[in-house]
């Protein structure tokens, strides 16, 4: 019998203050970057995104950038994938993150 595949996994997109841009590698990271565009972090992760975000802001298996620059999340970029399989987040992440970038947000991913 075909295992199914376990739909808990979740893409999210945590909106970055402006401050961010201050960073030298974020920067760089994002030569395409158009001024007055958001700055976001695009992640992925088994936890409700609320959860996630809570997490980060906490310092708890956080990324940097949003530890310190974090504002809020953005589900209007991201609630309606969710939830979905592991190896379909990740693919979603990196569409998310692609999509942004070309259109002139400043991205960071994990």
């Amino acid at each position: 019998m075909a295992r199914r595949k376990r739909l808990h996994h979740h893409v999210y997109v945590v909106e970055l203050s402006k401050d961010v841009l201050l960073e030298r590698k974020f920067r760089r990271c994002n030569p395409g970057y158009v001024d007055g565009k958001p700055c976001v972090y695009v992640g992925m992760t088994g936890l409700d995104p609320d959860v996630r975000f809570d997490k980060h802001m906490a310092g708890i298996q956080a990324n940097a950038y949003v530890t310190r620059y974090g504002l809020r999340l953005l589900p209007d970029l991201f609630e309606g994938f969710n939830p979905m399989s592991y190896e379909d987040a990740q693919a979603r992440e990196v569409e998310i993150g692609i999509d942004l970038r070309s259109a002139g947000f400043g991205v960071w991913q994990a």
